[in-house]
């Protein structure tokens, strides 16, 4: 029963606000053109899929929770331009460990430091990880060999994203990955991973706003800056990178 309520109640979160969803085709229209290829990886209820799909993208959605991608496979599994792939992401191919929070699945990991270390924020203080599961792990390089090198790649895996770029040998044009303030060690090692690969430009956005946080985009200092800054209990967010070609 948990899981259910868990699953409905990320559907109302991802989809219950039509203003939202518009502001985010409307966002991710700045990068995202009819026939460019996408990742989703993490895509949990497929919301990201759904508003790529909309705007003519071809996506591969990469999800491991098999209740979600069940839920994938009924509404996108026909859909034209739809890759599903059944896995989490990580720095090498194989198996892991997923730690399934039943009523807020949104926080499902592979990463049992990160459940230890977002326990000090008070917007996790409730959390509960009462299941685990063994699940496949694949990487972008084996995604990108299998469908090609994305235009954009959304990366959203609950303290993991670290370990997926550590999965990835050369720049994508453009991607985000999630940041958490009490777990900004990850974020660290994601802007490292991304200057080893290649030179990048930044921005970020709020929670779910998709808004800017700065008019232009901030060099790799800048970023780090204020990613270093953050204290445990501020908003979470996502850091977009822009590749910049030579």
């Amino acid at each position: 029963m948990n899981r259910w309520l868990g699953l409905l109640r990320s559907i109302l979160m991802y989809y219950g606000n039509p203003l939202k969803l518009w502001r985010m085709q409307r966002f991710y229209a700045q990068f995202i053109q009819p026939g460019d290829l996408c990742f989703d990886i993490g895509a949990h209820v497929g919301n990201r899929l759904w508003l790529w799909s909309r705007l003519g993208a071809a996506v591969v959605a990469v999800e491991p929770q098999p209740l979600f991608m069940t839920l994938l496979r009924r509404w996108f599994g026909r859909r034209a331009g739809v890759t599903l792939v059944e896995a989490a992401a990580g720095a090498t191919p194989g198996a892991a460990t997923l730690w399934i929070s039943e009523r807020t699945p949104t926080v499902t990991t592979l990463s049992q430091q990160w459940i230890n270390e977002v326990r000090r924020a008070a917007s996790f203080a409730a959390v509960e990880w009462q299941a685990q599961v063994t699940v496949p792990v694949t990487t972008l390089d084996d995604l990108i060999a299998h469908h090609g090198l994305p235009l954009f790649c959304k990366i959203d895996v609950e303290g993991f994203e670290a370990e997926v770029l550590r999965g990835l040998s050369q720049p994508v044009a453009v991607l985000s990955f999630e940041y958490v303030p009490a777990t900004k060690d990850v974020a660290l090692a994601c802007l490292a991973r991304l200057q080893a690969l290649g030179t990048y430009e930044f921005n970020w956005s709020i929670g779910e706003t998709h808004r800017w946080q700065r008019t232009k985009w901030v060099s790799i200092e800048e970023m780090r800056h204020f990613v270093q800054q953050l204290t445990v209990d501020e908003n979470s967010g996502d850091i977009y990178a822009r590749h910049i070609k030579a």
